[in-house]
C-alpha cells in the first residue's frame, strides 16, 4: 500500500509530541524493544559520543551503522582490529571526510567491538543529482512507497526556511529545494542501510548520526516507517544549551557546548 509521506510525518510527529520527554543523561534512555536506535549527536561535540558510546554499550547492538562512513569504509572496519583509533582512522581516510577528530568517535567503536560495522554515507554526485532532479529520481524505484512522494506546499516552505536558517542565512533562495531534496535522499538511503543491517543481522541496531536525521517528523524515521510499517525505533537527540518546545524526537538530552568558531564565519571570509 503506497505511504504518502506527508501523512506518515503527522502521524510519527504526534506520537513523538505524546511521548517525548527529556533526560538528564543517557543512562535512562529506555531502548527496551526497540529494533532501530537513532543516536544523534552535534558532529563536533565530544560529550555527545561518550554519551553514544555508553548507549552503544548498554545496547549490546547486532549492528553499528555510521553516518560517517560509506559502505567501503565500513568494509575495511569489518577486517580490521579497532583498538588503535590512528590504524583505524587512517585505513579509511577519516581525515579526508571533512568529520571532526576520530578520537571523538573511535569509543563508539569500542563499545561494540565485535558488532559489523554499515557506512551509509551518500555519494556526493547523488546529492548534487538530488538537488537536480529530486531525490525520488535518484532513489530509483518505489521512492513514492519510500517516503520519497511529493511534499505539501506549508511543510516544503518549512523546511527551506530550516535549510536557510542551518547555513546562516547565507544561501541564495534557489538553492533551497534543492538542499531539501538532497537531506530527503541522505535520510531515505540511511533508513534502507539500517534496515539492512537489521535484516542481515537481526537487530537491534544502533545508528550514528546527526541530531537532524534523527528528527521524527521528517528525519530517518519517516522512511523506516515507510520502509518497514510498525519498526520500532528509539530516536534520541543531543541538543546543547537549550531544547526547542517542541521536540522531533522520542527522548533528548541536553548539553553544554562544545567550544568551536563561530559556525558562520565560513560564509562571510573573503
Amino acid at each position: 500500500m503506497r505511504v504518502l509521506a506527508s501523512s506518515i510525518s503527522m502521524s510519527l510527529a504526534l506520537s513523538a509530541s505524546a511521548g517525548a520527554a527529556e533526560i538528564a543523561s543517557v543512562e535512562a534512555l529506555d531502548m527496551s524493544g526497540a529494533q532501530i536506535v537513532l543516536l544523534g549527536e552535534v558532529h563536533d561535540n565530544p560529550a555527545h559520543h561518550l554519551a553514544q558510546a555508553a548507549a552503544v554499550a548498554a545496547l549490546e547492538p547486532t549492528a553499528l551503522v555510521f553516518e560517517m562512513l560509506n559502505a567501503a569504509q565500513a568494509g575495511i572496519v569489518n577486517e580490521m582490529d579497532r583498538s588503535d583509533p590512528q590504524a583505524l582512522a587512517d585505513a579509511i581516510g577519516w581525515d579526508d571526510g571533512g568529520w571532526p577528530d576520530f578520537e571523538m568517535y573511535h569509543p563508539v567503536f569500542l563499545a561494540a567491538p565485535s558488532a559489523p560495522v554499515y557506512g551509509m554515507a551518500v555519494d556526493r554526485d547523488d546529492l548534487l543529482d538530488a538537488m537536480k532532479r529530486g531525490a525520488a529520481d535518484v532513489f530509483g524505484g518505489g521512492a513514492e512507497d519510500s517516503g520519497l512522494g511529493p511534499l505539501p506546499e506549508a511543510v516544503q516552505a518549512e523546511r527551506e526556511a530550516f535549510q536557510l536558517a542551518a547555513h546562516c542565512d547565507a544561501l541564495p533562495e534557489e538553492m533551497l529545494g534543492g538542499m531539501v531534496e538532497a537531506q530527503r535522499l541522505r535520510d531515505a538511503r540511511f533508513a534502507a542501510v539500517a534496515l539492512q543491517a537489521l535484516e542481515e543481522t537481526g537487530g537491534p541496531v544502533a545508528v550514528i548520526t546527526g541530531n537532524g536525521h534523527t528528527r521524527k517528523d521528517w528525519g530517518m524515521p519517516v522512511y523506516l516507517e515507510a520502509m518497514s510499517p510498525g519498526i520500532s525505533v528509539v530516536s534520541l537527540a543531543q541538543v546543547e544549551l537549550r531544547a526547542d518546545p517542541d521536540q522531533p524526537h522520542d527522548t533528548w538530552i541536553v548539553t553544554e557546548a562544545a567550544e568551536r568558531e563561530d559556525p558562520c564565519a565560513v560564509f562571510t571570509k573573503g
